[in-house]
């Protein structure tokens, strides 16, 4: 089932940049897409376009009917005075009544192996920590799209596998269409399923082999990609999923 579908997209700035050109792209339930570019590449601007947070300057975009979207942005900016907790950081997301929310969220955690951090401060966080708690907060919203704006920022490489493998659970769990937008390349490119190139027009796309294997790839990240090695996606881990979240004190 196709989510969003670019036909044509173009974006150009009031004072007449050309940020985006001709883009052709779709986003499809239960698939992970990633757009890859370097800095400047326009995926920022392709983000927004695809959120509704800006318009086409020509082109058509179409989304499903009712779409419901979870967005995970690159970091979060919290007031390191601010005395709030995960569990209450949760609870501000989301209208639901207490009991119905509470069950939610513990749900939620369980699912990402987060039960642990629900009573500690937000404050207090890793990055690799704070990310997956703005997950559980887009997964919160029964997500048929999310989006996950670099969200391997600020986490360390072993965090950054555990955190990919994790969205790929997530997807096969629930079925949901995931983008990543990241400037990274083997690990987002070793957890999907169809990758974009991005440098202001869609380089190349397809499967990441196929597009590992681009002329266009090659050309916008040298060597290093060529020398991005998927292994790390073939370790194991134990995140305690088993681990019900309980509505009372959890214990780090």
């Amino acid at each position: 089932m196709d989510l969003i579908k670019f036909i044509d997209v173009s974006y150009t700035m009031t004072s007449g940049a050309p940020i985006l050109s001709d883009i052709n792209l779709t986003i499809s339930k239960g698939k992970i897409t990633t757009i890859i570019g370097p800095n400047g590449a326009g995926k920022t601007t392709l983000l927004k376009l695809m959120l509704g947070l800006a318009k086409p300057s020509s082109g058509k975009i179409h989304h499903l009917a009712k779409v419901r979207v979870g967005y995970v942005p690159q970091k979060l900016k919290l007031n390191p005075l601010l005395p709030v907790t995960v569990e209450r950081f949760l609870q501000l997301a989301s209208p639901l009544g207490n009991k119905i929310l509470a069950e939610k969220i513990n749900r939620v955690l369980h699912d990402v192996g987060a039960c642990h951090l629900k009573q500690r401060w937000m404050r207090e966080l890793s990055g690799g920590e704070t990310q997956r708690i703005l997950l559980v907060r887009a997964l919160m919203q029964d997500p048929d799209l999310l989006v996950l704006d670099e969200p391997a920022q600020g986490v360390d490489i072993m965090g950054q596998a555990d955190l990919y493998q994790l969205i790929a659970r997530l997807r096969d769990q629930i079925g949901c269409g995931i983008v990543l937008v990241s400037h990274d390349l083997h690990l987002v490119m070793a957890a999907s399923d169809n990758v974009i190139c991005l440098n202001q027009h869609v380089c190349c796309s397809g499967s990441p082999s196929d597009v590992q294997s681009h002329p266009s790839y090659a050309q916008l990240f040298g060597t290093r990609a060529e020398a991005a090695s998927l292994a790390i996606y073939t370790h194991h881990h134990t995140h305690h999923h088993d681990i019900p979240c309980t509505q009372g004190h959890d214990h780090d």
